[in-house]
């Protein structure tokens, strides 16, 4: 099974969206595997989910907590090393990401977090951690004001061995942010036949209900979605290239548009209803990125086609225009009413960014069954 696409709430993987038998493109170490954790009844399920948000917003009493780096070939990477009790020891790799990477560069005034590093690489033990389940937002000044699951000799840390937290600091870094303007301006409805969307549906691009239309009917091909079109323009003001988070060979060649995709999580476009919850997604599962416009005086450098280099410059913007296919919400299903609609990009911080607090266009949109208005956008974080 390859690009399966399972929402959670299903008994078996044969109910989730996949390629198909025996379709893939997969290389032997591209096996999926999972980690699990039994519960024996219920009620300890909702004890553990009780105390489970206690235990994060544990903050230390200290005000503030001693960092260095050691073992890194530069001054600005290394094992993460953190003073507590008077003594040094290391931080888990466990959870660990670039906002707490972040923090730990920032407070020692080494720039941004370039890199999460969850290994050994940089040396240390695991017998010496000290602090693990360390959650920053990526905005504290101090890593005393992040929360943490444990710390001292109470600290455990899942995983392997060398399951040991370290950072690449960089002064430079690329800073993402969509148009929320363009958005607005751009953003309207389609009613279109499923005929004309047999390459969106191999990529998941609709919305469940699509998948379990009987397609032995006759005609269901002439069965129509309503989709949300609009244009995403993603521009680069950050002081270095954006570059796609996995490496050139691992790229993906997509036949239905006829290019390689170098980003399976670049963007997420969700509509939330007033009570926060999650009502309608965009399925778009990969994206090339490439300068289609670029500031008075910048070279367009990255391009798609030709299994070109792909990425965005500084001062140039990366745009899939509202015709583009799977540039969209599929919201056939969704009732009318007034809800939230957000179009985040590098949801997962994946590539390391200036600034994250920009990476998210969250709007107003009202639906009536007939037309479509969003308004009052605004840049968040995702």
């Amino acid at each position: 099974m390859d690009n399966l696409y399972c929402q959670g709430h299903e008994k078996t993987f044969q109910e989730c969206r996949f390629d198909g038998w025996g379709v893939h493109d997969c290389a032997g170490s591209e096996a999926a595997g999972v980690v699990c954790q039994s519960v024996k009844n219920s009620s300890k399920l909702e004890s553990l989910v009780a105390k489970k948000p206690t235990i994060i917003k544990s903050k230390f009493k200290e005000k503030e907590i001693e960092v260095r780096l050691l073992g890194g070939r530069y001054p600005n990477e290394g094992r993460v090393e953190v003073k507590v009790d008077e003594k040094w020891g290391l931080v888990c790799g466990d959870g660990w990401s670039l906002l707490e990477a972040t923090v730990i560069c920032q407070q020692l005034e080494k720039g941004y977090g370039q890199a999460a590093v969850q290994s050994a690489f940089f040396g240390g033990h695991h017998e010496n951690i000290t602090i693990s389940g360390l959650k920053c937002t990526g905005r504290e000044h101090n890593i005393s004001e992040c929360s943490y699951e444990s710390i001292g000799g109470r600290a455990s840390c899942p995983g392997p061995d060398d399951n040991i937290a370290g950072v690449i600091c960089a002064n430079e870094l690329p800073d993402l942010v969509p148009d929320e303007v363009e958005i607005e301006r751009s953003t309207y409805l389609e009613d279109r036949q499923l005929v004309f969307l047999q390459c969106a549906m191999e990529e998941n691009c609709l919305a469940s209900a699509a998948y379990k239309i009987d397609k032995n009917d006759y005609g269901y091909l002439y069965e129509q979605r309503r989709l949300l079109r609009f244009t995403a323009r993603i521009g680069n003001i950050g002081t270095i290239d954006f570059r796609p988070f996995l490496p050139k060979h691992a790229w993906q060649w997509h036949m239905c548009h006829l290019h390689y995709h170098s980003m399976e999580v670049f963007a997420h476009f969700d509509i939330i209803n007033l009570q926060g919850q999650k009502v309608a997604e965009g399925h778009k599962a990969s994206f090339c990125l490439e300068d289609n416009n670029c500031l008075p005086g910048v070279e367009k450098k990255y391009a798609c086609a030709n299994y070109g280099d792909q990425g965005i410059s500084v001062g140039c913007s990366d745009t899939y225009l509202h015709t583009v296919d799977c540039q969209w919400v599929d919201i056939t299903d969704l009732a009318p009413g007034v809800y939230k609609f957000k179009v985040s990009i590098n949801p997962e911080f994946k590539v390391a960014e200036l600034n994250y607090d920009n990476n998210a266009a969250v709007c107003n949109l009202y639906y009536n069954a007939v037309s479509v208005r969003v308004f009052n956008c605004t840049l968040q974080r995702p």
